[in-house]
């Protein structure tokens, strides 16, 4: 196993081949459409991994100020050639003052944190009463998942392969079970429901078809449950609000 700094570093060396395109443009694409409904233009937002900057940028374009951090010194270099307001940090120590964020994200990271209760009460900690959590996960009940389990691992350069970091799998059930209690689940998106194989997304045809399938299915109730890449959105409670309900006000 090697660290996630390490990991990371090494990765960002090739990380955005064919990622602007194809598969990996269609999942960033689902990821930051879904920021992009609880921004509006006076909103702060924070991407928590947010690596070499593509969501971020796009997120940026639609709130007031927009932040990141990232633990890979590697992966922030071009973060910052992009103009990105982004620090180095990890989620289990985030960086921020409390309740400083109307918005926070993170996607392709919470899998690799072991600490996933520290890191989501930290990200919960920087979020404003009201404000929404928007959180990937990577889901075992997934064809993404069964898939995992029988291929051979990609390799990320000569000596390194992605079994090599730190992943865990997590029901709905345990996504629940790391946040605190003034974070309550409002819904639900599956990304990659569908997709067997990145590379189907590069055929002609067949490439629009999955674009069409993924795009369609990523929040319907029960389909969106399959999504290999599992995103919760979670909005932290306001104490007085709550009470005021609970007393029939």
């Amino acid at each position: 196993m090697k660290d996630n700094q390490s990991y990371y570093d090494e990765f960002s060396k090739v990380y955005e081949r064919k990622r602007h395109d194809g598969y990996h443009a269609l999942i960033d694409e689902l990821e930051s459409g879904l920021v992009q409904r609880y921004l509006t233009p006076s909103s702060r937002v924070l991407e928590a991994g947010c690596g070499t900057g593509l969501i971020l940028q796009s997120i940026a374009k639609h709130a007031a100020y927009a932040a990141g951090f990232d633990l890979s010194g590697g992966m922030l270099q071009k973060a910052i050639s992009r103009d990105l307001q982004v620090v180095k940090a990890n989620a289990a120590e985030v960086p921020f003052q409390d309740e400083s964020f109307d918005v926070v994200c993170s996607f392709k990271v919470l899998a690799h944190v072991k600490p996933i209760q520290t890191a989501m009460h930290e990200l919960s900690r920087v979020l404003r009463k009201g404000g929404y959590l928007i959180a990937e996960f990577y889901n075992p009940y997934s064809l993404r998942g069964l898939i995992k389990k029988w291929k051979k691992p990609t390799a990320i350069s000569d000596q390194t392969h992605d079994e090599l970091v730190y992943t865990r799998y997590d029901t709905l059930e345990q996504i629940r079970s790391y946040l605190p209690a003034s974070m309550k689940i409002i819904t639900l998106r599956g990304v990659r429901i569908f997709t067997p194989f990145s590379q189907i997304h590069r055929v002609p045809v067949l490439g629009s078809l999955f674009r069409f399938l993924e795009t369609r299915a990523a929040d319907l109730p029960f389909l969106r449950r399959l999504g290999g890449f599992f995103i919760v959105v979670a909005q932290k409670e306001n104490p007085t609000e709550t009470q005021h309900l609970l007393e029939g006000k």
